[in-house]
């Protein structure tokens, strides 16, 4: 394992010499470093001043906490360009070939580029906070906690591993330096999207959520160097030239594994559905554990919270919270008749969620929406309990008609989209990215137009002419 270590320092060492060597990287670091927490105290110093006129001193005492966040982000922002030219920016300049030719493990040399790549913005955001909050501490401004700076500290780390794990994913498998600083808005626009939540949650006070996100980021970070590793090949760095949009190739790659080896649509449920269903097996346990797990905290936190809202409540705030709860898990309504029509389409936006969620997340935010899907039933269940109604009852007559196709059809949605994120952090010998990525989004397709339409198809008709005479009958 020394060894291993002292190789991977090698490699980062001479990434370091080489980023010293260049005044064109160093200055815009630098100058950002040390000119913007000037900047940012000078913003926190009117808005605090603003804030205490009028008295939200809570405001104020959160500003401080939230520059922090945005002093670590900026400086990993610019050096994201060392991540990014990591490994194309060496082989636009000629020197990748003596690097792929030592004895070097995959591994080792991409922790090598990915080292160097997390140290250098790390210490650009660690000066310019450690600047800023010199300044702030001969001001009159709020300091943070110790645990909120802790807080602090790890979410910059969290976003820096992130940011660069996502840069030399990028650079792995760019062809110029010119594509891999286009691509790199994909990871600058999320990732400030994501701090925009991270600022909601600190204004908040929601330290606990925040921890939460914390973790998110880090597990994300982790896939992120699995999947770089996964499809790291030396081959593929020195045998591409430049990169072409082949759509006669991304069709044909994606319908031979759409269709497979089916002769006819029966031949094709048989063969291809079939053996994609065989490989859910494990996914769709995991799905069914997370329901069960979901549907009874949501339950039980509503049992705990809701009766502290409902004293206070007035009879508009009830039918509002009733219709809300009815609306939010598709509950059977006996007074509002909604279109088959209408029911299919709102669930298929629900599965395209899903995908969307997942293909951006290797599956996290894909799970969050289902997991949301199924926490809002146990949630309303527990509310109408509340209200004197049967949940069992409630369940079995304004959800399991259609239920029973309409939560497998989900559950179907959500097991492979985990099965796609599992898949892409998986080593595939002699297949490409772009391969891979088809052959699952090929897989999908053919669950979905398979099974997860004509699921949802019967279940929005019995959800919209159905289950609400159920409903009514049971109800009375």
């Amino acid at each position: 394992m020394r060894d291993d270590l002292r190789v991977i320092w090698l490699i980062a060492s001479r990434e370091l010499r080489d980023q010293f060597r260049d005044w064109r990287i160093l200055s815009p670091l630098l100058i950002l470093t040390l000119a913007f927490p000037v900047l940012m105290n000078e913003v926190a110093h009117q808005a605090v001043a603003f804030f205490a006129k009028y008295g939200t001193n809570l405001i104020a005492d959160r500003l401080v906490p939230f520059s922090v966040l945005i002093i670590g982000f900026f400086p990993i922002t610019i050096s994201l360009v060392v991540a990014l030219e990591s490994f194309v920016g060496e082989k636009e300049r000629g020197t990748i070939e003596p690097l792929l030719s030592a004895p070097l493990e995959n591994w080792q040399l991409y922790f090598g580029k990915l080292l160097v790549g997390i140290l250098t913005p790390l210490a650009a955001s660690f000066l310019s906070i450690g600047l800023y909050m010199f300044m702030v501490s001969h001001q009159r401004l709020h300091m943070p906690s110790f645990y909120t700076m802790i807080m602090l500290m790890t979410l910059t780390i969290a976003h820096a591993i992130l940011m660069v794990s996502a840069a030399i994913v990028i650079s792995a498998q760019s062809t110029s330096v010119r594509a891999a600083n286009l691509l790199a808005s994909f990871i600058v626009i999320p990732v400030a999207v994501l701090m925009q939540g991270e600022s909601v949650l600190m204004f908040w006070g929601t330290d606990q959520v925040l921890w939460l996100a914390v973790a998110a980021v880090i597990v994300m970070s982790g896939l992120l160097v699995r999947l770089g590793i996964s499809h790291f090949e030396r081959e593929y760095l020195l045998g591409r030239e430049f990169d072409s949009l082949n759509w006669r190739w991304i069709l044909r790659t994606f319908w031979v594994s759409f269709r497979g080896e089916a002769k006819s649509p029966f031949g094709w449920y048989r063969l291809e559905v079939r053996k994609v269903m065989r490989r859910l097996a494990v996914p769709m346990l995991i799905i069914l554990t997370l329901a069960v797990m979901g549907y009874f905290a949501s339950y039980d936190w509503a049992m705990v919270n809701i009766p502290r809202l409902l004293p206070n409540a007035s009879t508009q705030d009830m039918k509002e919270l009733v219709n809300g709860a009815r609306n939010s898990t598709g509950l059977a309504q006996t007074g509002q008749h909604l279109s088959a029509a209408f029911i299919f389409g709102n669930n298929v936006r629900a599965t395209f969620l899903i995908l969307l969620g997942g293909a951006v997340s290797f599956s996290v935010l894909g799970l969050i929406v289902y997991l949301v899907n199924v926490g809002l039933i146990g949630a309303v269940l527990g509310i109408f309990k509340l209200l004197g109604y049967s949940p069992a009852v409630l369940f079995a007559a304004g959800l399991l008609p259609h239920g029973i196709f309409e939560i497998p059809a989900l559950m179907l949605s959500s097991a492979i989209v985990l099965q796609i994120g599992a898949a892409l952090v998986t080593p595939q010998t002699g297949k490409s990215m772009g391969q891979v990525v088809l052959e699952l989004l090929a897989d999908w397709a053919k669950i979905f137009l398979g099974v997860v339409i004509p699921l949802l198809a019967v279940a929005a008709v019995i959800e919209a002419y159905v289950t609400p005479s159920i409903l009514l009958s049971v109800m009375k």
